[in-house]
């Protein structure tokens, strides 16, 4: 199986819950599997779920290198995203599954190219008497004049829409075209008819080799056409058809999916409709899991991922049961009694500049999930789930919509209902509720037996999918200690909102009155709120006051890390070292704080989530205008410029302290540690490090997962934050150490102490090298800069291992869809501090054999030195070169106060062209390492390098 690879916008932790269900099955039945992923943050790269995991760049040369090496049966790509889908395209045609004799199953290729190639598909629909949008293919920027305007750009083969959109005059033609060239893997767009402002629906399909197709779910969107469907808020089922018109859509998806050949699996097909003339066009299919299946099956309680993996492997939908009644088959088509409402979630804010405007190309990073009796009461939960304001709606709404969310909300006391996909018509035994006013309440639990489970909502950035990974652990831990464990959360992404990753699971939004709620039912034995993130933590107040039990680390220790002014006394106490530090409430104090503690400061606000509205300020005046952000207490430390930062995370039971994972940035201080690359084990670990960590949890109380940042200068070691939870590393770092965190952490919480746990010996040596590396969405946000800092930007992350750092570092590079250049031609332009330095870095660059670029200051530095560089002027001449592909490395360092003006359209040009642009010296020093340094390695799975590690402990220890 083909995973998804990092988490970007368009592709996110829906195709790690779809890979989870199917590998869930598929070893049911039976066979042997193997995953290829590359990301660490993944339940489905756990060791447990498949036979064989590899946490490998999903490229061509990996994906061939992993199949030779295991030569299995068959490959499953409809699981993974577009990514796998294309993966398995590219296997396909050069020529490796036929030289494996290793069948696709799920789709073939004859199927995946009718629906991704625009013009295949097209004439699949013709061939059923249905119409596309009038349209022309496009592989060239030739005779675009003669096209008619206003229209919309659709590249071949992508995700979320990437390289699309509107446009309306013929400048915005010919640069989308451009754009959609570039982002399509086989150089294709659609340029097609403008159907703004038209209705769309989307429809969940399924069909099996027997030719049985049902339609699991449908799903209007409640923005018009125009927005693309991940950032459209959605209701499902459809409600706005009549019976007549929604059997036009069914008869119309099923007849797509058969011309189009998905004769083992899930698809998903979009419908535009006038709604005045009940015009109708085909949009797209995906041939495919969607992220619209994941919603679908949390909508419904219809596993799709589940029966299209045994669809895949030879059944018929009427050989398969319906998990969630036990009595029906998966030919049953789902019946919903109740309605679900979407939202998504976006992050613009982190991308100051950025055009904020929706369109056909994907921008929200997450999504919330309510489930209502009414329309109105899954809208208003769903818009709960965002904590956004409560009378928000979307524009354009149908009148329909909008005469339903002026009816009055239903009263009565809270009930939970169950979701069982079949409205009650069969008797089924589900664990999956919803809460609802004034009926009955359905099957109440056994008080005192469950442990809930907090999850982290909807994915963010800065709160992600590695906090899903901590909860789907944290619950088969305490099932494991003899717990009913119960998962609250409002994600319909993930897999801890799969109906079997806990005894009972609530969809609901993750604030005091939903949580209050659930804990009211279910009067568990505790409550833990340290896997769910920053979220969990803002309701420990509220539980408590409940009279509800903190599971592990006590809310008072949590207080007390947080607050940033309580936490740097304690600090003081110890004699750990802090910045330089004050507490400012407005400009004027915190002005009053920088002259006393020097420039540069860092401004931190307390109980943020991914470093949020953070700022590194070097003077009075941008002190100032940072402060105008914040509101209440701030904390204003001494900003360590140049320090080397290192996480680690460790294990405490309120007495002793157990570190787990000492990992060390590649970047400096001041880039937020979630956008930073690092490496396992450290370098820069020392004694005194983790004397310092080990004084920390106790003194703290912490009882669980504790999770420490510092920083290096000059040799002496700085605490700059502590998280008393699950922080995003603990995946990689499970991962790379072979020791499950999140159950340890478990037990400490129920009681244990870590001499009974068992772990490795403090220190046990890491078995090779690990690196952990960011992803970004800046191609998605054309405005923002490229330019990294102290508040969290990434999306995703993925881990590569070697023998050595540089083999480690190039891989994940590889991985993270950042390449390093072997050879061409690097172009260096840096601040004046960083001048001297840059000299060696250039030299190591000419003495690779590549050819150097730079603007007049740099190049004069250079020059001086007696290194060979042409010159460029800065501004549009740096810009053309780097579009008409003369540079294949690009290393920029701004700093201070002009950061953002210094070097923006060279680092967007970078970005546009998909050149690796490195934005700190430490990071370009990291790239020359693996580029001089990294060598090829076979591929090696997850569960032989934990044997291999475990065989040189056990010889250790007996010598």
């Amino acid at each position: 199986m083909i995973g998804s690879g990092p988490i970007v916008i368009g592709q996110a932790c829906e195709f790690d819950y779809a890979g989870c269900q199917a590998l869930k099955v598929l070893r049911e039945e039976g066979y042997t599997t193997i995953v290829v992923n590359s990301n660490p943050a993944t339940i489905m790269t756990d060791p447990g779920f498949a036979d064989r995991t590899y946490l490998e760049p999903l490229d061509l040369e990996s994906l061939t290198a992993v199949l030779r090496r295991e030569r299995p049966d068959a490959l499953l790509a409809t699981m993974g995203g577009q990514t796998a889908l294309n993966l398995a395209c590219a296997l396909d045609a050069a020529g490796v599954l036929a030289e494996l004799g290793c069948e696709l199953i799920g789709a073939s290729s004859a199927a995946i190219a009718r629906a991704e190639d625009r013009e295949l598909f097209k004439r699949a629909v013709t061939s059923c008497g249905l119409r596309v949008a009038d349209s022309v293919v496009v592989t060239g920027l030739e005779g675009l004049d003669r096209l008619p305007l206003p229209c919309v750009v659709r590249p071949a083969f992508t995700l979320g829409g990437q390289g699309g959109g509107f446009v309306a005059t013929g400048a915005e033609l010919r640069a989308q075209v451009a754009q959609g060239l570039a982002a399509s893997p086989i150089g294709q767009v659609l340029v097609e008819e403008s159907l703004r402002g038209w209705d769309e629906f989307e429809l969940e399909v399924v069909r099996d080799r027997a030719d049985n197709v049902v339609i699991v779910c449908s799903i209007e969107n409640l923005d018009p056409m125009g927005v693309h469907t991940g950032d459209s808020v959605t209701v499902a089922p459809q409600m706005t058809l009549c019976d007549e018109d929604y059997q036009e859509l069914r008869d119309a998806a099923i007849a797509i999916v058969r011309a189009v050949g998905v004769d083992t699996g899930g698809a998903n097909v979009q419908f535009a409709r006038e709604r005045s003339t009940g015009e109708l066009r085909v949009i797209e299919m995906n041939p495919r899991v969607s992220r619209s299946s994941a919603l679908a099956s949390k909508a419904t309680g219809y596993p799709i991922a589940k029966v299209a993996a045994r669809l895949a492997v030879g059944y018929r939908l009427d050989e398969i049961r319906n998990d969630l009644t036990g009595t029906t088959p998966a030919s049953f088509e789902p019946t919903l009694d109740y309605v679900v409402v979407k939202f998504p979630r976006f992050a613009f804010e982190k991308f100051p500049g950025a055009d904020r405007s929706l369109g056909t190309q994907m921008k929200s990073v997450g999504e919330a999930m309510g489930i209502g009796r009414t329309f109105a009461e899954a809208f208003a939960k769903a818009r709960r789930g965002l904590e956004i304001e409560p009378d928000w709606q979307p524009e354009g709404l149908h009148p329909f919509f909008r005469a339903e969310l002026a009816r009055p909300a239903p009263a009565g006391a809270v009930a939970f209902r169950r979701v069982d996909s079949c409205a009650g018509e069969v008797e089924a035994s589900s664990n999956y509720f919803y809460s609802t006013r004034g009926e009955r309440d359905e099957s109440p639990p056994r008080p005192g037996r469950s442990v809930v489970i907090l999850g982290a909502g909807p994915n963010r950035i800065g709160q992600g999918i590695e906090f899903d990974y901590c909860c789907v652990h944290a619950a088969a831990s305490f099932r494991a200690q003899g717990y009913e464990a119960v998962i609250v959360n409002s994600n319909p992404e993930t897999v801890s909102t799969d109906y079997d990753a806990s005894d009972r699971l609530y969809f609901e939004p993750l604030d005091e009155q939903a949580v209050l709620a659930v804990l009211a039912r279910e009067a568990p034995v505790g409550v833990c709120i340290q896997f769910g993130g920053q979220t969990p933590l803002r309701l420990a107040a509220a539980i408590e006051r409940a009279g509800h039990r903190i599971l592990g680390t006590p809310r008072a220790a949590i207080d007390h890390a947080e607050d940033r002014e309580r936490f740097a006394l304690l600090a003081a106490t110890l004699g750990v070292r802090c910045p330089e530090w004050g507490i400012a409430v407005g400009a004027a104090e915190a002005i009053r704080v920088g002259a006393r503690i020097g420039y540069p400061v860092l401004v931190r606000p307390s109980y943020v989530l991914g470093g949020a509205r953070m700022r590194v300020c070097y003077d009075a005046a941008e002190l100032a205008a940072a402060m105008e952000l914040l509101e209440g207490p701030v904390l204003v430390d001494r900003f360590l410029e140049g320090a080397v930062e290192l996480d680690v995370d460790a294990l405490c039971d309120g007495s002793q302290t157990h570190i787990c994972a000492v990992m060390e940035h590649v970047e400096e201080a001041g880039i937020h540690s979630g956008d930073s690359c690092c490496v396992l084990p450290a370098p820069s670990d020392s004694p005194e490090i983790r004397a310092l960590v080990h004084a920390l949890g106790p003194a703290l109380g912490v009882v669980g997962l504790l999770n420490v940042q510092l920083a290096l200068l000059a040799g002496e070691p700085y605490v700059l934050e502590v998280n008393p939870r699950a922080s995003r590393t603990v995946p990689f770092a499970s991962k790379a150490t072979g020791v499950n965190l999140v159950d340890a952490a478990c037990r400490l919480a129920a009681g244990a102490s870590l001499a009974e746990l068992e772990l490795p010996p403090e220190g046990s040596a890491v078995p090779g090298h690990h690196v952990k590396a960011a992803v970004f969405p800046f191609a998605r946000f054309p405005g923002a800069d490229a330019l990294l800092g102290p508040e969290m930007r990434s999306t995703g992350e993925v881990m590569a291992s070697g023998a050595d750092f540089a083999t480690a570092f190039a891989r994940a590079e590889r991985a993270a869809g950042r390449a390093l250049p072997q050879a061409g031609r690097a172009f260096i332009s840096v601040c004046d501090a960083d001048k001297v330095a840059v000299i060696a870095l250039a030299r190591r660059l000419a003495g690779l054999g590549f050819g150097l670029v730079a603007t007049a200051g740099t190049a004069s530095a250079l020059e001086l030195a007696g290194i060979g560089v042409a010159r460029v002027e800065k501004g549009p001449a740096v810009v053309e070169l780097l579009a008409r592909g003369g540079v294949d490395l690009v290393v920029n360092t701004p700093q201070g106060r002009n950061a953002r003006r210094d070097g923006y359209a060279i680092r967007e040009a970078a970005i546009l062209a998909r050149v690796p642009c490195i934005t700190t010296l430490a990071g370009a020093r990291a790239a020359l390492a693996a580029i001089g340094g990294g060598r090829p390695e076979p591929a090696v799975s997850l569960q032989e390098r934990h044997a291999a590690a475990a065989d040189r402990e056990v010889w250790r220890a007996a010598s």
